[in-house]
């Protein structure tokens, strides 16, 4: 094993790029680990180093543990595609080694070759490497998690997140039941007319949450969302109300069609998977099919989507718009634990912060036109976000409980 002089000059940087230290985030064994153990405690001036190193490196997803050169250049080249030809050709780009493994270039160029971690694309020059070697955080805000209130038929409520797992309620002939995992289940065991109740979660700011509806259809719910229930269904339909965001996968009843209903606007399938983003600030309701099929209804206009497009509405006034092609990956990657970007500008990309980081944004003077691609987990804390936002030419700072964006 290395001796421990080697590291104690170590910069936040080198530790990045040494294959021992790589070694323990990705391939760890109980040597390597009494190793770092040990050089943690006679070293306690690099544990700020190590720490953000390392959360550096574990944000990294690779499917493979070999990436040749020809799997580097691909990953390179779909990085760059959305930059115009010409300043395409202005980038240089050197890949000297034939035999290429992922520890030896994860660190140079650790946001391009991620497939979990953000990448950003400039419209001017790329600095990827300078984030590896920022030493202090613009400010840590703690990501969002499993929040919500539960809201039961008589008035009650019941806070989610500390509540303990088992039987929460009973409601009627449903019995509310919070699950090992955190979920919450409506367990039903008799569909009686007479013992329908409503209930609601609502999530806040830097929420989320999971539940099993009484039929077995599952909805994920993304921060500052909610959604309004029946304890059981009954009757010809099956109605729930949301606002937000939420994503569905609906139980099949061909006999019982299920609606979502936002504002005027129902979206009715028999079972599927879809997405439904209808957050007020976004200023347009829209509606993604990932599975089957469903009809997006407003007033008398209703349009049929399929598997792939999205039906859009700006205000209950205009026609739904039906964009094909739409790349569902982006579209749910919240409820896959992800920020996604495809070509986002830093306005877009703030309102989805500020929710799951329940922190108010402010912008100040003339913001850059800069567009950004690539993926990040959202278990992050808001600086690591923010040190990569900074790199396309947005500078953020924390004062008086806001960020603020400038130029």
């Amino acid at each position: 094993m290395v001796k421990f002089t080697k590291y104690q000059d170590y910069s936040e940087s080198d530790f990045l790029n040494d294959e021992l230290f790589q070694n323990w985030i990705f391939k760890p064994n109980e040597e390597i680990n009494a190793f770092w153990a040990q050089f943690i405690l006679d070293n306690p001036s690099k544990s700020d180093y190590i720490s953000r190193a390392k959360l550096l490196l574990s944000s990294i997803e690779f499917k493979e543990d070999f990436l040749s050169e020809e799997k580097v250049r691909d990953y390179l080249k779909s990085t760059f595609a959305s930059i115009d030809n010409t300043e395409r050709q202005n980038k240089k780009i050197i890949i000297r080694s034939l035999n290429i493994r992922w520890w030896a270039v994860a660190a140079s160029v650790l946001l391009i070759l991620s497939v979990g971690y953000l990448f950003l694309v400039k419209q001017n020059k790329q600095q990827i490497a300078k984030i590896a070697t920022q030493e202090k955080p613009i400010h840590d805000i703690a990501p969002g998690g499993n929040r919500a209130t539960l809201t039961l038929g008589n008035g009650n409520t019941i806070n989610l997140d500390s509540a303990q797992n088992g039987s929460l309620a009973i409601q009627g002939n449903t019995q509310v039941v919070k699950l090992n995992d955190g979920q919450l289940a409506y367990q039903n065991e008799n569909n009686s007319s007479a013992t329908v109740q409503y209930n609601t979660i609502t999530t806040p700011r830097g929420g989320q949450y999971q539940l099993t509806l009484a039929d077995g259809s599952q909805v994920w719910l993304n921060a500052a969302s909610s959604i309004t229930f029946p304890t059981s269904f009954v009757g010809d339909t099956r109605e729930v109300k949301i606002t937000g965001e939420a994503y569905f996968e609906v139980a099949h009843n061909a006999n019982m069609p299920f609606h979502v209903k936002v504002g005027n606007i129902t979206v009715q399938v028999l079972g599927t998977h879809f997405n439904i983003n209808a957050y007020e600030d976004e200023g347009v309701i829209k509606t993604t099919l990932l599975e089957g099929s469903v009809k997006v209804s407003e007033g008398k206009e209703n349009v049929m989507i399929e598997p792939g497009e999205q039906a859009q509405i700006k205000n209950p006034s205009d026609k739904i718009i039906v964009k094909k092609d739409v790349d569902m990956e982006e579209v749910v990657a919240w409820k896959n634990g992800l920020f996604q970007f495809d070509n986002t500008n830093i306005q877009d990309i703030m309102r989805k912060i500020s929710r799951w980081y329940d922190v108010e944004v402010v912008f100040e003077g003339d913001i850059p036109n800069t567009r950004f691609n690539g993926k990040i987990y959202r278990n992050v804390n808001a600086s690591m976000v923010f040190k990569i936002l900074e790199e396309g030419g947005i500078h953020i700072i924390f004062k008086e409980g806001k960020v603020i964006v400038t130029n």
